[in-house]
């Protein structure tokens, strides 16, 4: 089997990757339609596949409530849990060929039945590969929860790179703000802190599926503990998205509190010029109005006049620093 992974094309109608599991190993699978001994099969599908569709309609495996999750455009996160199936469409980041994160989010639509596990994006997301890189080097799943376990586990690790990657900004940020380097940009603040809250709505949605999951009847027995987990990661996931958020908040705080430091201190600066300068005005007015039996018009009248204007700003500097205007 050649190697594939979320930046590949596909390998057949719709198959980016597949895997069975046996007690003795696992094995890839190449085509959708192969024949399936009694072991479980996984199969990665692309949506934007038209043979996706296709295969999907026409496998008696798969419930019609399960094919409608799988094959639906909407990207809302949501669950479906029936008496041989669990259904559900996830959140997650999309990636590119020479990124990890373009900051879109992707859907993961996944179906789980006792002896066939379907997962399928439209377009390449990280969790996926993850999965595969695991599963490539030599991962086993003997059970569909293991496979719950190691779908869920991989998009909250990859959920973690980016919250990661965000935190160690924020501390950067913060670390130049006390140490008076260099200000941070705020504009880029502000990015973080939209792609922070982005990310806390899309697991805010996870744990609302886990936990209907958790309180479905209809929820196989041996699937309640790995929902049960789940549902505690994603909340300690989302909890460090909370942390991450109200250090960024801080910062900001910071920050402000530091502008309208300067700002104040601009504006004291420029009250007190003003104070000073108001009584040289004053006499500079009175000299130069055009009227009659103007004082001081004779030889050495203008050193007499600047000489009253200056001792009005000492004597308006002295009282003002004897009022405590100057710190």
């Amino acid at each position: 089997m050649r190697q594939a992974h979320e930046q590949t094309p596909a390998l057949g109608p719709g198959l980016i990757w597949g895997f069975e599991f046996t007690a003795e190993g696992s094995r890839p699978v190449e085509d959708c339609d192969s024949p399936q001994a009694e072991r479980l099969r996984w199969l990665h599908l692309n949506l934007a596949d038209h043979g996706t569709r296709k295969w999907v309609e026409a496998t008696p495996e798969l419930p019609a409530a399960a094919r409608e999750v799988l094959l639906s455009q909407d990207r809302h996160q949501r669950a479906l849990v029936d008496p041989t199936t669990v259904a559900w469409v996830l959140h997650d980041l999309e990636r590119d060929f020479d990124s990890d994160d373009t900051g879109r989010i992707g859907a993961l639509h996944m179906a789980l039945t006792p002896n066939l596990i379907v997962s399928a994006r439209h377009h390449p997301i990280g969790s996926a590969d993850i999965v595969y890189r695991r599963l490539s080097a030599g991962g086993m799943v003997i059970t569909p929860p293991r496979a719950v376990d190691l779908m869920a586990s991989a998009l909250l690790e990859n959920f973690g790179r980016v919250i990661a990657r965000l935190s160690s900004e924020v501390q950067g940020a913060e670390d130049a703000l006390v140490e008076d380097r260099q200000a941070p940009n705020s504009h880029r603040l502000m990015d973080v802190r939209r792609r922070l809250a982005q990310l806390h709505r899309m697991l805010d949605g996870m744990k609302s599926v886990f936990r209907r999951l958790e309180l479905d009847s209809d929820l196989p027995a041996e699937l309640l503990p790995t929902i049960e987990k789940l549902s505690q990661r994603v909340q300690g996931v989302d909890g460090d998205i909370v942390s991450v958020l109200n250090q960024l908040r801080s910062v900001r705080d910071e920050i402000n509190d530091q502008s309208n430091q300067r700002i104040n201190q601009n504006l004291y600066l420029l009250s007190v010029m003003t104070a000073l300068m108001l009584p040289t005005t004053l006499i500079t007015g009175i000299f130069g109005m055009n009227t009659g039996d103007l004082p001081l018009t004779g030889h050495g009248g203008t050193i007499v006049a600047t000489a009253i204007a200056a001792g009005c700003a000492l004597a308006t500097f002295v009282f003002l620093r004897g009022r405590g205007f100057f710190r």
